[in-house]
């Protein structure tokens, strides 16, 4: 029995298998209802306290035409700013990470503004009549920081904290000490030609995994579950086998594994995925932390977005089975981004007739129960035109 959830595996008929209509994974108008109502209202991770750890260190994030400035001031606080100056607009920060000195230059016209987000200076002050630096700070972003990792949220939404909803998680995933880690590498950004929704039906179930990914089969086979979406948080979790591995890089990697010894033994064998909904996904191994996400680029364009932390020190075995895990990893997602390809074109062909869910698929299934009650224009067969998609979603909303 799981031990966070109890594990009813009984068989049950008496639920709709149905997932959403093909036409959701192709229409423009309700896209953009999504990025409104779905990403841009509920928390997205950004990254980790230590991608920032000294003063003027900063990094950036693009979520859906926002775009978010993290930075830590000289007083050592981590605050989020909407990246972009208040003079033209133009990126405060042009790049995806860096340091700056002694404050934030914008690059088109040499606006400055401190750590804390407030107004220096403008280029060339004599220009203006007046100008108020007290009215000009950078625009701040709602930030919540959980046991280390950053959360952004661009708009107000439904959810309560982060602290709140991941709130069952915690006394397990603080085991990992996951505030003490740092970045293996950079923030790693990745694009496919798909629906952002077709990335997380992939990674929202379980079923597939002794058919398409042998490594992670090898690693921990029918000892993994998966667990529907509570509260707009899931869980999934692996305990890898002891012996019997038979691909080189799982065999190496059980050997290797050496997790801390204040890690409580249960976990000792365990890949656990903790899911707040919509779109993230926080893994704990013995050897890392890491998170991952998608966001929408186009209706079938996805950024799939994640970073690895490991401990300040490690020892050369959990060097290696920090590596042997990535290997691991790597070919996972190369499968699933496959078949995230073949799933999403599927739904173009006169053929497709809509999904038909095992009883391992009620992760995928209670996602798009949740994305069904913010938006109930997807309960739809048929799209209404786009045009009216907003009207029609609100008037159903409303019943």
């Amino acid at each position: 029995m799981d031990r966070i959830f109890s594990d009813d595996r009984t068989r049950q008929n008496d639920w709709d298998r149905r997932g959403l209509p093909g036409w959701t994974y192709h229409n423009a108008a309700l896209l953009e209802l999504e990025k409104d109502e779905v990403i841009l209202n509920h928390w997205q991770i950004a990254g980790h306290v230590n991608d920032v750890p000294n003063p003027g260190d900063y990094f950036t994030v693009d979520i859906c035409n926002e775009r978010a400035l993290i930075v830590r001031g000289d007083d050592g606080e981590v605050r989020a700013f909407h990246n972009l100056c208040r003079h033209r607009g133009s990126r405060q920060a042009g790049d995806g990470s860096g340091h700056c000195k002694n404050a934030l230059v914008c690059p088109f016209h040499g606006w400055v503004y401190n750590f804390d987000g407030s107004l220096r200076g403008a280029a060339r002050p004599q220009s203006y009549a007046a100008l108020n630096r007290k009215e000009f700070g950078l625009k701040p972003v709602e930030m919540e920081i959980w046991l280390g990792l950053i959360f952004l949220r661009f708009k107000p939404g439904p959810q309560g904290s982060v602290a709140e909803q991941m709130a069952r998680f915690e006394p397990e995933l603080s085991a990992y000490r996951p505030a003490e880690m740092v970045p293996s590498d950079r923030i790693w950004r990745s694009t496919l030609p798909v629906n952002w929704k077709s990335v997380r039906d992939v990674d929202n179930e379980g079923y597939h995994v002794a058919m398409a990914h042998p490594a992670l089969q090898d690693l921990y086979g029918a000892a993994y579950v998966d667990h529907p979406y509570v509260n707009k948080t899931n869980l999934s979790r692996g305990t890898f086998r002891r012996e019997g591995a038979r691909r080189w890089s799982v065999r190496h990697y059980v050997k290797l594994s050496r997790p801390e010894p204040w890690l409580p033994a249960h976990l000792h064998h365990d890949w656990t995925y903790y899911g707040l909904f919509p779109n993230n996904v926080i893994i704990a191994t013995p050897e890392t932390i890491q998170f991952y996400q998608e966001f929408p680029l186009g209706v079938e364009k996805a950024v799939v977005r994640g970073q690895i932390y490991r401990r300040p020190v490690e020892s050369r075995e959990q060097k290696l089975a920090r590596y042997l895990s990535y290997r691991i990893d790597r070919d996972t997602y190369e499968e699933d981004t496959q078949l995230s390809i073949w799933s999403n074109e599927s739904m173009k062909s006169s053929a497709f007739e809509g999904f038909y869910l095992s009883d391992l698929e009620k992760g995928l299934k209670s996602h798009h129960d949740q994305l069904r009650q913010i938006l109930p224009v997807m309960t739809l067969d048929e799209p209404p035109p786009d045009t009216d998609m907003a009207t029609v979603n609100d008037g159903m909303r409303e019943k």
